[in-house]
């Protein structure tokens, strides 16, 4: 009953029992057991928001934007978010069936996966090119500034600032506000608004500005996001974006800003209520809306690497008998010469990453032609 008068508030408000409270406790310290799918309830069905990187349902081809009709045999209809998720935990190496239908296909498809615990890595990093950086986010918990700022020192050893850094956004259901904001404070200056809330009580009235702190240089950035994007990481995008610190690159993100507020209860239950919305600097809400993207980019399928790409062309120096060219190179034809991607196959493949530092790589030439400063 008490779910049911909850629910018809809003589809992120609900009743929290004593054992779903404590794995939603342990949820934001990054280990469970379960798929890996954070969910929502969308039009009155529930959604994948995104599944988490590396886990069962990532590994399955579980897509942001699916709808889960069943889990095994119970219809999601009759389900809150909260049972929903218990009935897709449970002991490692059980298995599941859920009942996905997704945009573009004709019937239901049934995805068995097998449950694993959990241990999502909040923070990935990578050199993508010599002084360009890559930061992978794939969700807001306890300790993700933590992770972020050893990644960022890995990236700059010595303390030499990078050319340009992709922040990875893509498929990040959120997570913790503080740690949002946190995030969001390495790129912004002190006293900048990161991001307020509006609610109906003053409590829930709150502002959220960078503090004093070791500030990143203020090199390009680009970030990434998708229809998996949401929360935390539309709160961080949209810092960025209203403060022109980064281009935001890719599609929609998901729409969620609203605030839930947990009140724990005596008998250990809790209580999940919507009790405010997310505001961007400039005054935007991200609620049903989401962010757009500076620059709209799908991601598509690289059939080819540059290399091979390379070959299927031929030049004047394939001719049989050509005239060879002057073998001395000027200063101006080695600084122009075009460097091969350094970075490893998966990124390769990758055309939104490989978008965000050709634009990094465009900047920096129009640095160095006066054209920016």
């Amino acid at each position: 009953a008490i779910n049911g008068m909850l629910t018809s508030l809003d589809p992120h408000s609900s009743f929290m029992p004593p054992d779903t409270y404590k794995e939603m406790k342990i949820d934001t310290k990054g280990a469970f057991g379960g798929l890996g799918i954070e969910i929502t309830v969308k039009d009155g069905i529930l959604t994948v928001i995104s599944p988490i990187e590396d886990t069962p349902a990532f590994k399955a081809g579980i897509k942001s934007g699916d709808q889960i009709l069943k889990i095994d045999d119970k219809f999601t209809k009759d389900l809150t978010i909260t049972e929903a998720v218990k009935r897709m935990r449970g002991v490692k190496g059980t298995k599941v069936t859920i009942t996905i239908m997704r945009e573009g296909f004709e019937k239901t498809k049934e995805f068995v996966l097998e449950r694993d615990i959990i241990q999502v890595k909040s923070v990935k990093f990578k050199v993508l090119d010599d002084g360009y950086g890559y930061v992978r986010i794939s969700q807001f918990q306890e300790k993700t500034d933590d992770d972020l700022i050893k990644a960022l020192q890995s990236l700059q050893p010595d303390n030499t600032a990078l050319k340009g850094l992709v922040l990875d956004l893509r498929n990040d259901p959120g997570g913790l506000l503080d740690q949002a904001v946190k995030v969001s404070e390495h790129f912004t200056d002190e006293g900048k608004l990161i991001v307020y809330t509006e609610g109906r009580e003053k409590d829930s009235q709150m502002r959220f500005t960078s503090r004093k702190g070791q500030k990143q240089a203020n090199y390009p950035m680009v970030v990434l996001i998708n229809s998996g994007s949401a929360s935390a990481s539309e709160i961080v995008a949209g810092c960025l974006q209203d403060h022109k610190r980064a281009v935001v690159l890719g599609t929609q993100s998901f729409g969620k800003g609203s605030v839930q507020t947990i009140i724990p209860m005596s008998d250990n239950s809790g209580l999940r209520l919507t009790t405010a919305r997310y505001f961007t600097p400039s005054g935007r809400s991200i609620q049903a809306k989401g962010i757009t993207p500076d620059i709209l980019a799908e991601k598509v399928e690289i059939a080819a690497t540059p290399e091979k790409k390379d070959g299927m062309h031929i030049r004047e120096k394939d001719l049989e008998n050509h005239f060879e060219g002057d073998k001395k190179e000027t200063v101006d034809e080695k600084k122009v010469k075009p460097a091969p991607y350094k970075t490893d196959e998966a990124v390769k493949s990758d055309s939104q990453v490989l978008r965000a530092l050709d634009l990094l790589k465009g900047w920096e030439i129009l640095k160095a032609m006066g054209k920016v400063s």
